[in-house]
């Protein structure tokens, strides 16, 4: 079946892998169609718009990006727009994650991990206005320890941080026409770019008072929520997916 201009368009950055795609399967379920964006996973990409594709034809495209090349976030959204011709919602999911102890914190880290964490998801926003629809709604994906010292992570830490502060103010400045919300994620998936071994994954499921990681499927209910008409009323709302992370 293909879908009718009437059902509504998200993008998702970083969408391909991962919490991603899972925020991409959630709302495809719901009947959104969904534009699947990715820098390096294009035959993820691709495998995963035709896995939709294959559900509901016409429901699924991918749009290459690379969010650090901030000058060309317009272009971006242009394209966007174009492929359905309408957008409705944006996840900002796409981050960048490794570690920068602060005596070997280099400009080029310290700029590119507040680019795919801060400025990509702020100007990006900004460029969509012009294309979005009426009620049109943002979801930032942040990090539950956003706000708690982590020697070692100072770069990421912060530029976090700084997208949890956007989120509120955008929330007050967009509305009423642009609802923006937040999901904050605690331990989901073992990250890739930082080897913790075993001691340090006990370590860390010890932090957390539910004694488990969470899965992609509860951050991307999460999205899903802040999405849908059950969720009208709220802006500048940031919902933990933590197992209680976030109280120790």
């Amino acid at each position: 079946m293909t879908l009718p201009q009437q059902f509504p368009v998200v993008l998702v950055t970083g969408a391909a892998r991962r919490i991603g795609a899972a925020i991409v399967r959630a709302l495809h379920a719901d009947g959104w169609r969904v534009l699947i964006h990715h820098r390096r996973s294009a035959q993820a990409a691709r495998q995963l718009a035709a896995e939709l594709n294959a559900v509901r034809a016409g429901s699924a495209a991918t749009l290459a990006a690379d969010l650090l090349e901030v000058d060309a976030l317009g272009e971006l959204a242009a394209r966007a727009h174009a492929r359905f011709g309408r957008l409705d919602a944006l996840v900002n999911n796409a981050s960048g994650y490794y570690a920068t102890p602060f005596a070997q914190l280099t400009a080029s880290q310290l700029d590119e991990l507040l680019t795919t964490n801060f400025k990509a998801p702020l100007l990006l926003t900004r460029a969509l206005l012009a294309y979005f629809g009426p009620d049109a709604r943002v979801v930032n994906v942040l990090d539950t320890l956003a706000h708690r010292a982590r020697p070692g992570f100072i770069a990421y830490g912060s530029a976090k941080a700084a997208l949890w502060a956007a989120t509120a103010t955008l929330a007050a400045e967009l509305a009423p026409a642009v609802r923006v919300n937040g999901v904050a994620p605690g331990h989901i998936l073992w990250a890739e770019t930082v080897a913790l071994g075993e001691a340090g994954r006990r370590r860390e499921l010890e932090r957390v008072p539910l004694g488990r990681l969470g899965t992609p499927q509860e951050v991307a209910a999460a999205v899903r929520f802040l999405l849908s008409p059950q969720a009208d009323y709220l802006t500048g709302t940031i919902l933990p997916v933590d197992g209680g992370l976030c109280l120790r």
